[in-house]
């Protein structure tokens, strides 16, 4: 199953959007501060999620969410 979620910092309050395969793992990728692009507002706190049958489904939607339109 892959994955399309929505993170928000709880110290700078920004929302991040991106999808992965493993999400318990790109969670904590991204809390310990791996992951160039969020590890400015660790702490993340997951506020939504989809899950998806393919990873071209996830980052349909990832591009949905980044796109402003929602």
């Amino acid at each position: 199953m892959f994955y399309c979620y929505v993170l928000r910092s709880r110290k700078t309050r920004r929302r991040y959007v991106g999808s992965c395969e493993n999400l318990t793992e790109r969670i904590r990728r991204h809390n310990a501060g791996e992951s160039k692009a969020t590890k400015h507002g660790v702490p993340w706190v997951l506020v939504h999620s989809e899950g998806f049958a393919t990873r071209a489904e996830a980052a349909q939607r990832e591009r949905y969410f980044k796109s402003g339109k929602r």
